[in-house]
């Protein structure tokens, strides 16, 4: 591992185990739903802080956090064909495991690219 990878992928994995302590939280709204904040976005009280954790502009990793969920986007440096084989090999196998996730964005948001963007 390279001497600046250590820190990015110690960073990203200090930042998830601290945001992945969710619990179950019900809707504020409507009784007896159960939905994920970081998606309805209800209740601002409820929403984390959104962190980015960036080693380049080719590579950041934004982590949204709230009381009961949390919404991770990768952005992986796509440099010359083997990457861009090995970006695609990932998102296919994440794609074909999405019934096992309660939330998994198959397309990137529009609004998380823009907010990457300006950070």
């Amino acid at each position: 591992m390279t001497s600046t990878l250590k820190p990015y992928l110690n960073a990203v994995r200090a930042t998830l185990q601290a945001s992945l302590c969710i619990q179950n939280f019900d809707s504020r709204v409507v009784e007896r739903h159960n939905k994920p904040e970081v998606e309805v976005r209800k209740s601002k009280e409820l929403l984390l802080t959104p962190v980015v954790i960036s080693r380049n502009e080719n590579e950041r990793v934004l982590i949204e956090g709230s009381v009961n969920s949390i919404r991770i986007s990768i952005a992986i440096k796509k440099a010359d064909d083997l990457e861009r084989i090995l970006c695609h090999k990932f998102m296919r196998f994440m794609m074909m495991r999405a019934d096992s996730f309660v939330v998994l964005r198959r397309k990137p948001i529009q609004v998380i690219i823009e907010n990457c963007k300006q950070i």
